[in-house]
Parts: structure tokens; C-alpha cells; sequence
């Protein structure tokens, strides 16, 4: 794990396993089944990191030997927020990590001729401002739609809140921190730039179509 020079708010998870799977989640030949998969457990990973500021509670149990002090979390709540739709991808490994977060759903599109978000959908938990809120999409592009899922979050009282993706262009990483300077957002690749259609170069395509078998 390593916070990139440029920027003091994003940290780049450079694990090995890491960046081994990424790189065949990049394949053009990685087929939806394994890219599924691939996604999965990257965001595992990634939440493993992106958790490690929790505070824990020193506690006490029997183990078959004896009596011992141990620590436990320290009451943290978590919310997972996914954008739809690829965002859905990486619920999967974060809910196993962390079973008792609650997943809110925030749904967003990219208008085709300006490439702003457009929101369709949004639905919360009840005490999103209890809670430490992961914001998951695997694409960091233009940063519109991250940007814009964040700020309402904002708006429904939402206070701690983390952005995981899985690729971040520079682009999008400044129109995040332009809005929205309090996020951390954890990747694990920042690539060369966007493209003309808005997509991250060299980046793995369209991330939803990959995971979904859509075109």
C-alpha cells in the first residue's frame, strides 16, 4: 500500500496478489465467469486495506487453553455503497469481509454526448450518517459519477466516507478531489489518461459489460 506523491488522498494498493490479478482482469481474453471472479476478490483486498484505520476494543475470551485478552472492532458500522450498475461487482467481496455492513445502491449514467452523471436511483440505510461509507465502482474515469455519489451521500447525511476502485485515471482523480477533497479513494492502478469516449487508457473497457456479458 502506497500514497501516490501527487496526491495525498489516494493510497494505490501495490500488493502483489493485487496487481497480479489486475493484470488478468485487463486480458481482453479474461471471459465474464473469471472476470467476476477476478473482481471479487480484488475488492476483498482492497477493503482489507482501506479498513485498516478501524480502531479496535481490547476484549477478553477463553480459548481451549486458557483465558486472554484479545481486541474486537470498536463498534465500527459500515455501509457499502455500489454504483450501478458495475459497482454491484464488488459487493460480493466486501460483504464477506465484512458481514454485518449494510449495502445501500446509488444509480448513476453517463450521458453520452457531455459524459455527466445522471442520477436514476438512489436508496440508503436508514443511518448512512452512523456509518462508514465505502463507495465501490470499479472505474474511476471522468470522476463525474464518483463525484456525484459522493455528494449525495453528503446531502443524506453521509460524513465518512471512501471511494475504493479498482482503476483510476488522473483526470478522474482531480474532479474528485476538486469536489470532493475529504475522500480517500483507494485504487489499485492509477493509468496514463482518458481517451476520447471517456474511457481509461490503458484500462480493461467497459467494466459493467465485462462482468455482465453486455456489449
Amino acid at each position: 500500500m502506497a500514497k501516490d506523491p501527487r496526491w495525498d488522498n489516494v493510497v494505490v494498493i501495490d500488493h502483489p496478489l493485487v496487481q497480479h490479478k489486475l493484470s488478468i482482469l485487463r486480458d481482453v481474453g479474461t471471459g465474464a465467469k473469471e472476470f467476476r471472479e477476478l473482481v471479487k476478490e480484488l475488492a476483498m483486498l482492497e477493503a482489507y486495506e482501506a479498513t485498516r484505520s478501524f480502531q479496535l476494543l481490547e476484549t477478553v475470551v477463553r480459548t481451549p487453553i486458557t483465558q486472554t485478552t484479545t481486541f474486537v472492532l470498536a463498534g465500527k458500522k459500515v455501509a457499502v455503497i455500489p454504483i450501478l450498475r458495475a459497482g454491484l461487482g464488488m459487493v460480493e467481496g466486501i460483504i464477506e469481509l465484512i458481514p454485518a455492513a449494510k449495502v445501500g445502491h446509488i444509480g448513476l449514467y453517463r450521458d453520452p454526448e457531455t459524459l455527466q452523471p445522471v442520477e436514476y436511483y438512489c436508496k440508503l440505510p436508514e443511518d448512512i450518517g452512523e456509518r462508514d461509507v465505502l463507495i465501490v465502482d470499479p472505474m474511476l474515469a471522468t470522476g463525474g459519477s464518483a463525484a456525484a455519489a459522493v455528494q449525495f451521500l453528503r446531502d443524506r447525511g453521509a460524513r465518512e466516507i471512501n471511494l475504493l476502485v479498482l482503476l483510476a485515471a488522473p483526470e478522474g482523480i482531480e474532479e474528485v478531489n476538486r469536489l470532493c477533497r475529504d475522500v480517500t479513494i483507494y485504487t489499485c492502478a492509477i493509468d496514463s489518461h482518458l481517451n476520447d469516449h471517456g474511457y481509461i487508457v490503458p484500462g480493461l473497457g467497459d467494466a459493467g459489460d465485462r462482468l455482465f456479458g453486455t456489449k
